[in-house]
């Protein structure tokens, strides 16, 4: 009975928005299951994870938009941990070739799934690889690769007339880990105590539509962690059961997630399949609940801008500060420090920076969508939420994983997202700058004035536009 009543409100609130109109989107989904089929190592924590079997596959699914113009983008969400700017420009020059999409139009996002496959040139001094794991791990990236531009090409080949509504919605499970000791949770939520730390518990929800009102599509998004499980058998952790929640309850619909600026934040308590199946039906529930009401219909015009921003590195390594980790007790910073060594006895120039990725979209004149490389913490999508107003969505894993992008408070306070620890990245350096929030912030200030539909004076006045880098332009 809540069900069909939801159904009714939905159907009313369709008609209401006009759904006998023209749409003026075109919506196209696609879809290829991912899990391997070879025993490449899981992803993360930094050991020997063989696979002993699957809970559930693994996905890429992909949206398809097209605008009554004509310009089309298209955003890819996997269950992958992350993927690394080799396996990223690779497909970006795939997605150019085969179907003419600029880097501005193509957002490949991840949800940092820790119970995925290793992939190619991401974390390569994190795992104890051998020379069968890395044929494998290149030849499942390889693969992985292929199965997401066949995706990319079904989307786009079944492009239909839709409509699309965005909401917002809550789900309170992610803590933050920074501020938070992980035993005591627990207890603290058993005696009604308030966590400490900042959180985001917004879930933001796109509805796709046919102009029926059938539900297409829902992508939707959490900062939080894909760390319940530690275990070495292929699922997608909570996102995984909430993806599989909402497509059990709508037939015929893909739902897409993405994770938001999730770097500091984890599921607790967890370490059980119970608890992830648990946080998943939680989130679905949250989005069923928006899916549920009227929500905001989004008018069919796209825009869309891109940037690489310099984030320089604060101390390059040495040989003499090098030596001592590459015999230290640690197996992970001693590989690290011994292939650094290698390639400053080869006397290959180290960057001083990293080409950091900044994205944005604007559908409609509701939905701004600002996708960032690497594990942003959830500073970064309550900064913009404040800054940008009502209807901004920050994708926190996209395109890059990059390494830990701390806010200025948390690069202040250091600590794990905050501290020394571009080393676990492969970086030929320990730490960001401590400026690295404020050219992160410039950058998106810079993609969001270009995507605007009312052109207006760039930060800092007219003469700012002309010192700013150059960014991948709007059409």
């Amino acid at each position: 009975m809540r069900w069909a009543l939801a159904t009714l409100l939905v159907l009313v609130s369709f008609a209401w928005f006009g759904a006998a109109d023209e749409p003026g989107w075109q919506a196209g989904i696609g879809r290829r299951v991912i899990t391997p089929q070879t025993p490449v190592w899981l992803a993360g924590y930094a050991t020997r994870r063989v696979p002993d079997g699957k809970l559930h596959d693994l996905w890429v699914k992909v949206l398809a938009l097209r605008d009554a113009d004509g310009k089309r983008v298209v955003l890819a969400t996997t269950d992958h941990m992350g993927m690394s700017k080799t396996i990223y420009e690779s497909l970006v020059a795939k997605v150019q070739r085969d179907f003419g999409l600029s880097r501005a139009d193509f957002m490949l996002t991840f949800s940092h799934n820790h119970c995925g496959p290793v992939l190619k040139d991401d974390l390569v001094d994190y795992y104890p690889l051998d020379e069968e794991q890395r044929r494998l791990v290149a030849e499942y990236s390889d693969w992985m690769e292929d199965q997401i531009v066949q995706a990319v090409g079904e989307a786009l080949n079944g492009l239909q007339p839709a409509r699309l509504f965005m909401g917002n919605g809550k789900c309170t499970f992610a803590v933050n880990r920074r501020d938070n000791v992980e035993a005591e949770v627990p207890k603290l939520r058993a005696e009604g105590k308030p966590l400490r730390g900042v959180v985001d518990h917004d879930v933001p929800v796109l509805a796709i539509r046919d102009v029926q009102g059938k539900l297409l599509g829902v992508v939707f998004g959490y900062a939080c962690h894909p760390t319940t499980l530690a275990w070495n058998t292929w699922c997608g952790d909570y996102p995984g059961f909430a993806q599989l929640n909402l497509e059990g309850r709508h037939p015929g619909c893909s739902a897409m997630f993405f994770n938001a600026c999730g770097g500091d934040q984890n599921p607790i308590p967890r370490r059980s399949v119970e608890l992830c199946a648990r946080y998943g039906n939680m989130l679905a529930d949250a989005v069923e609940e928006v899916l549920a009401r009227p929500m905001q219909p989004l008018s069919g015009k796209l825009r869309s801008a891109f940037e690489f921003v310099d984030l320089p590195y604060e101390e390059l390594v040495t040989r003499e500060k090098l030596l001592p980790i590459a015999a230290g007790p640690s197996p992970l910073h001693a590989r690290w420090a011994q292939r650094m060594l290698k390639l400053i006895e080869a006397n290959v120039a180290f960057p001083t920076s990293y080409p950091y990725p900044v994205q944005a979209w604007r559908l409609g004149e509701g939905l701004l969508l600002i996708g960032l490389g690497g594990e942003a913490v959830v500073d970064y999508s309550l900064r913009f939420k404040r800054e940008f107003g009502p209807g901004v969505w920050v994708c926190g894993y996209a395109n890059d994983l990059v390494a830990y992008i701390p806010s200025r408070r948390v690069w202040n306070e250091g600590g794990y997202e905050g501290g020394p620890h571009l080393d676990e990245y492969g970086r030929p350096a320990w730490r960001w700058t401590g400026d690295v929030e404020d050219r992160i912030a410039a950058a998106v200030r810079r993609v969001v004035q270009s995507v605007r539909w009312t052109p207006a004076a760039p930060p800092g006045g007219p003469s700012a536009a002309k010192a700013a880098p150059e960014v991948v332009p709007a059409r």
